[in-house]
């Protein structure tokens, strides 16, 4: 049965119409900053945010691949409590959440993404995949395109009519490829980060694409990228407090927020909810968490972000779906 989530959803589709890793490079972003500052944000400024249970899933899962689409989440995929991929396809919004159909395959360590009010499931493994799934409301999915190589532990962005997917792993070898891949067909490398990366937190904002943080080799990361897909070109912007990967990205008003993760080892799960100010580079703290929580499904949705499933330090999985609201009187 579907379970009811309280008003807060219902609230933002009316408002909105809809371990212990070390860092791989401790270089300074000055210069990429400077180049970044010039771009004008009209959106207005978010820094922190309050937290609130909003709902209930069918089952705990880790790392869905979630979008949002018509107001409601798309969690798609993922990994149940014994570690297995599920083919699941959960649907969440005013009306409750549930089940409403299965995927072709299981598959976890997928990106999700949303084009042109369709969502769309991205590689993941295991075994890696190229397929790229069209979901669409009723739970139905359909191969409409493909990566340009098998890919999990990927994450994605959406630029005007194109997806972005950053790095991942092809069973074989980690990537450090930007893919774009504009509604159909194959797509195609556009740029290249300076070593791979999984399990990133990305978003887009401003026409750029934000990564944060990531596995490079065995290590977690604290480097805060900047990809221009008019130039091509990656810079390093910032550098987050601690080594993080397995967090979320998503984007609010003119932040992008990185959203729990961990350390390079289970059990360094973090609370902690990061604020990005995209023309600075600058990370400040954002917010915490009810419980410290990697591989989350993350969204945005009208004016608030919406947080599901995940992993706990101790390994236990949430089935629980979080509202990041701009907490009022912020500064």
């Amino acid at each position: 049965m579907p379970r009811c989530l309280p008003v807060l959803i219902a609230a933002a589709v009316l408002a909105g119409g809809c371990g212990s890793g070390s860092s791989a490079s401790s270089s300074s972003p000055t210069t990429a900053r400077a180049t970044a500052s010039h771009r004008p944000h009209r959106a207005p400024t978010v820094t922190s945010l309050d937290v609130k249970v909003a709902g209930e899933l069918p089952a705990p899962v880790q790392f869905p691949a979630t979008a949002a689409v018509s107001g409601r989440l798309l969690l798609m995929g993922g990994l149940d409590q014994a570690t297995a991929s599920v083919a699941d396809i959960v649907r969440a919004g005013s009306g409750g959440s549930e089940r409403i159909g299965t995927l072709p395959y299981a598959v976890h360590d997928a990106a999700g993404a949303t084009l042109h009010g369709t969502a769309y499931l991205l590689g993941g493994g295991e075994p890696s995949y190229s397929d790229i799934l069209a979901v669409d409301s009723g739970g139905r999915a359909t191969v409409v395109g493909h990566l340009p190589a098998a890919a999990s532990d990927v994450a994605a962005g959406v630029i005007g009519g194109t997806v972005y997917v950053v790095g991942g792993y092809t069973g074989v070898a980690p990537l450090d490829t930007i893919v774009a891949w504009p509604g159909s067909g194959t797509g195609r490398v556009v740029g290249h980060l300076p070593h791979p990366i999984r399990y990133a937190a990305v978003a887009a904002i401003g026409g750029r694409l934000i990564i944060a943080g990531g596995t490079s080799g065995d290590v977690a990361t604290r480097e805060v990228y900047e990809f221009d897909p008019a130039s091509g070109q990656v810079h390093q912007i910032g550098l987050l407090p601690r080594p993080l990967t397995h967090a979320a990205g998503a984007a609010l008003g003119n932040r992008v927020y990185v959203i729990g993760g961990r350390g390079a080892e289970q059990g360094t799960q973090t609370s902690a909810i990061l604020a990005v100010d995209p023309a600075t580079g600058r990370v400040r703290p954002a917010g915490r968490l009810p419980v410290a929580l990697s591989d989350v499904g993350a969204a945005t949705l009208g004016g608030v972000v919406m947080v599901a499933g995940g992993r706990g330090s101790d390994g236990v999985l949430s089935g629980r779906i979080y509202g990041l609201r701009p907490r009022i009187g912020a500064p």
